[in-house]
């Protein structure tokens, strides 16, 4: 699980923090940032694809042309906080992983690379599992290592091993690409060390981002396909797989029948005689049946909701933006319930934001600890996140006034104004 994400000069964030837990909530008006949290993640999840800084910021292209990655919204210099007078810009990421007792700290600085034609370079990056130094490269600092001005390399410091003295081995790598997947190409670099590089790449690689369209949906799918897309492509396949274990067939109806109106009591996947392609169909009690084209969009999204936390293989981190959107308001509970329960399994890690007074007036306790803020300074372009729950007197109005109010009522913004100056206490500890 991904326990903090720190933003320094990235988007419009100068030096911030986000807590993370199971569930976690972020709020925040429109342009404040939130959207800038999920570019963050989506970075980091294409270093964990092995994708070069290129293909990460402007989009991955296949042999004939069609999309495999899309790009970080914003130009270059927009996805940098600050340009300098000399014309450089960029920013750094860090993200503090835990599974079990096992702890790592991963950060990565890039830099524009203006020598190479705009484009962008590492010039800072550095692994830790646990207290051990898995790689560094600080440049200035007492060798990790001394003042690097290779165009072609960027230099890191392995961590010592055994009887090594002062420094560990010394290895080159492409600046235009992560080190993070590059090292295990190195003859030289431990197997420990590789190991500790694979742990961190696997958190990263499996994150996913959903924006659920109701189109994408209802369309059938082609037979096999059993992960959703994250428009929700593939529905009808992937609720096919789920409907094929009885238990979990069982709970899938279980949640739809108290997600929604509908007396749901089985599915159908009839599959087209001329296409091939599968289709989903709901059946109701007195043998009622429903297409997917007759669906109604929230219940279209419950149901993609319910195939990426029921799915026999889920794991890694999920992205909702406004997670309540097309939801009844007397639904949204039920919609927490299910996210607060899924979560605490320890498989599954959501991350959802939300304008919704009602979902926020509804998290249970453990949520409102993980439930951040993000607001825009007056007279500045640049946004903070602060922690709900450290929100001046947050504790006792949530229990006087809820939480929906606070935010309805615009408190949450104005309370903000009053941690500005935790900036530089947050920034400054590791």
């Amino acid at each position: 699980m991904i326990t903090e994400l720190r933003l320094v000069d990235f988007k419009n964030f100068a030096n911030e923090r986000l807590h993370l837990g199971p569930f976690t909530v972020v709020v925040g008006a429109n342009a404040s940032g939130k959207s800038n949290i999920r570019d963050a993640f989506r970075f980091l999840h294409g270093i964990g694809r092995g994708y070069t800084l290129a293909e990460i910021m402007g989009g991955k292209y296949g042999a004939g042309g069609q999309a495999e990655w899309e790009s970080i919204r914003g130009a270059p210099k927009e996805i940098s906080r600050l340009q300098q007078v000399d014309g450089y810009y960029g920013f750094m990421l860090s993200i503090r992983m835990k599974q079990s007792r096992r702890q790592s700290n991963y950060s990565i600085g890039v830099q524009s690379d203006i020598p190479n034609f705009g484009g962008f370079r590492v010039f800072q990056e550095e692994l830790e599992d646990g207290k051990t130094t898995i790689y560094t490269c600080h440049p200035g600092e007492p060798d990790p290592v001394d003042l690097q001005e290779d165009e072609n390399n960027l230099l890191l410091r392995m961590g010592k091993v055994g009887d090594q003295k002062k420094y560990g081995d010394r290895i080159s790598v492409r600046p235009g690409q992560p080190a993070l997947t590059q090292i295990g190409e190195h003859l030289r670099v431990r197997r420990s060390h590789k190991d500790a590089a694979e742990y961190a790449t696997e958190i990263l690689s499996n994150m996913r981002f959903f924006d659920l369209l109701p189109d994408r949906m209802r369309k059938p799918a082609f037979p096999g396909q059993a992960v959703l897309g994250d428009n929700g492509d593939n529905l009808p396949t992937v609720l096919r797989q789920i409907c094929s274990e009885p238990r979990r067939k069982d709970s899938l109806i279980q949640w739809i029948r108290e997600l929604t109106p509908m007396d749901v009591v089985d599915f159908d996947f009839p599959v087209d005689t001329i296409t091939g392609l599968v289709q989903l169909v709901i059946c109701e009690s007195g043998d009622r049946k429903l297409s997917a084209y007759s669906i109604s969009d929230g219940t279209l999204r419950f149901l993609a909701m319910l195939a990426t936390l029921l799915s026999e293989n889920a794991k890694g981190l999920y992205f909702f933006e406004e997670i309540d959107n097309g939801i009844h308001p007397s639904r949204v509970q039920l919609l927490l319930d299910l996210m607060e329960a899924q979560t605490a399994k320890g498989d599954i890690q959501v991350i959802t934001t939300t304008h919704s007074p009602e979902l926020l007036s509804m998290v249970n306790d453990r949520t409102y600890e993980n439930t951040s803020v993000v607001g825009r300074l007056e007279e500045t372009s640049d946004a903070i996140i602060r922690p709900v729950a450290d929100l001046p007197d947050s504790r006792k109005l949530r229990k006087t006034q809820g939480l929906g109010r606070l935010l309805s009522g615009g408190w949450m913004e104005t309370a903000l104004s009053f941690t500005e100056g935790d900036r530089n206490d947050q920034g400054s500890s590791k």
